[in-house]
């Protein structure tokens, strides 16, 4: 089974300039107007043109692409945490909780330009077996 990661965004262009600069993925495929991949992670991330205010789910809860709350989000794995927050708040990113030290290691907690939240983490020792049971 592969993975593959999918991201609204209402300006397809801008999307592709944030993920290229914040991340250093590069644009594979183009989808007509509709989409984009985006490569150089262990999971293509497909950035797909929404426009705000057309229906998101079934049920008609309008897309907004002001910060949201989702219970899923993107944690990037990072060697060096402070120069990935330095990065990312350069293409846009913006900070919403400093690098705090864990057991596993730092976890910083940002958001891009579109209201979806991602984490930086930074492992140390074993990383999540640090904490595992």
């Amino acid at each position: 089974m592969d993975l593959l990661v999918n991201l609204d965004v209402d300006d397809l262009e801008k999307a592709v300039r944030f993920y290229s600069s914040a991340f250093d993925l590069t644009p594979a495929r183009r989808f007509g107007g509709a989409a984009v991949e985006m490569l150089g992670s262990p999971v293509p991330l497909y950035l797909l043109a929404k426009h705000a205010g057309t229906p998101a789910t079934a049920a008609g809860n309008p897309r907004t692409y002001q910060r949201h709350w989702t219970p899923v989000h993107l944690d990037f794995v990072v060697e060096d945490i402070e120069a990935a927050i330095r990065k990312a708040l350069a293409a846009g990113a913006m900070l919403e909780k400093p690098a705090a030290s864990h057991a596993y290691g730092k976890l910083a907690l940002m958001a891009d330009p579109f209201g979806h939240g991602f984490c930086f983490i930074q492992f140390v020792g074993r990383g999540y077996d640090e904490v595992a049971d």
